[in-house]
């Protein structure tokens, strides 16, 4: 909790209109987990007209959620999802949050229940092979952790374009979606991949966005 609290400035708030893109058809009923004050969650509730709940890590950023969406939860995730109604939601979105779950497969499993018929998973994953941490760990030889970014100290799992995959398959889901996110524009990338002859492409990008269904 410590380097939760501790977090820069933005860390909770962040709006991340892009993941709006990622919304299909007209949502009636939303959860955002990991909403932070509820920043983002609640530009779906505004721009849809969605019943909107939360759920937060930290209390005092939950609580600030819960002034402005209609339900919001404070603590671990896991202390939820059994709480929550079946066949609910017609959008769980879980931007930058899976990654710092113990087990987050097992999360995935259990919460798809409570997927409306025809529901979608939304989320956001940092890439551990962005080229930026490829060329650390390459390069410079270091596994340096910071206070935000793909090498968060508070992450807990690391994932590849593959295993985000193959974790949401293993989940009983299917992705119907998976797009990479937040490229860099580094000419020194440029270089890396004509070397590699494009081979490496999905280093490009620091965080993957994914759409996936229940089977």
């Amino acid at each position: 909790m410590r380097y939760y609290k501790s977090k820069p400035a933005g860390y909770y708030n962040n709006p991340r209109k892009e993941l709006l893109n990622f919304i299909q058809g007209d949502p009636r009923k939303v959860l955002d987990v990991g909403c932070g004050d509820g920043s983002f969650a609640v530009q779906v509730k505004q721009k849809y007209n969605a019943e909107t709940w939360g759920i937060e890590y930290v209390t005092e950023e939950a609580d600030k959620a819960g002034e402005i969406l209609d339900r919001s939860f404070a603590g671990p995730c896991e202390e939820h999802i059994a709480a929550l109604p079946d066949g609910f939601f017609d959008v769980i979105f879980f931007n930058d949050v899976l990654e710092h779950l113990v087990d987050p497969y097992t999360v995935l499993e259990e919460i798809r229940s409570k997927l409306a018929p025809g529901g979608i998973i939304i989320a956001s994953i940092p890439n551990v092979r962005y080229f930026k941490v490829l060329s650390a760990l390459m390069l410079q030889k270091d596994w340096k952790y910071e206070d935000y970014g793909v090498m968060d100290k508070t992450h807990l799992r690391f994932f590849t374009k593959k295993s985000m995959q193959r974790m949401f398959n293993d989940a009983g889901y299917t992705c119907n979606e998976l797009k990479g996110l937040s490229a860099t524009r580094s000419l020194k990338f440029v270089l890396f991949t004509l070397c590699t002859l494009f081979t490496q492409w999905d280093a490009r990008y620091g965080q993957y966005g994914i759409v996936a269904m229940s089977k």
